[in-house]
């Protein structure tokens, strides 16, 4: 990767859009060099999809719940964290090492939908306990990594 990726991958993240001609503008990298090194960085992995972003506060689903589940030890982590993946509304999961062995984000709509959240994670049996805490203010909140760092330190970091 290079100094031009980098660029490019940082502008997406802050543009928030993958745009040739938006991609242009911020980075002044020629459009057809922009689509060629899109192609490439989707070839390697880099770019994983072409998502449309959601606001999930207009969208209903302003409710931001972040649970941690304590588990007996075991070497069935996987099987349980596909059964809590399959619950409705976790959107994040996190396997830990500490006190607790996973964290979970949830995006819901409301109350009714945080208690059923709830009770759906305490009806797993191997789910020993929960702790929940509800979200009162998102100060950010960015699936884009990319967007917390400058593109200084990217450049550092990541190019060859």
């Amino acid at each position: 990767m290079d100094e031009r990726d980098v660029r490019l991958l940082k502008a997406i993240a802050d543009l928030g859009t993958g745009s040739p001609e938006r991609l242009n503008e911020e980075t002044e990298i020629p459009v057809s060099t922009i689509h060629y090194r899109l192609k490439r960085l989707r070839e390697q992995g880099i770019i994983e999809n072409d998502c449309y972003d959601f606001d999930l506060d207009e969208l209903g689903l302003g409710v931001t719940v972040i649970v941690e589940v304590l588990a007996p030890y075991g070497d069935d982590y996987d099987d349980l964290a596909e059964t809590i993946l399959g619950i409705e509304g976790v959107t994040n999961m996190y396997f830990m090492l500490g006190e607790m062995d996973f964290v979970l984000i949830a995006r819901l709509s409301d109350a009714d939908e945080v208690e059923r959240l709830v009770k759906d994670l305490n009806a797993v049996p191997a789910v020993e306990r929960t702790f929940s805490k509800l979200v009162i203010d998102t100060h950010r909140e960015d699936a884009r990594a990319l967007g917390s760092y400058s593109l200084e330190t990217l450049e550092a970091e990541l190019v060859d």
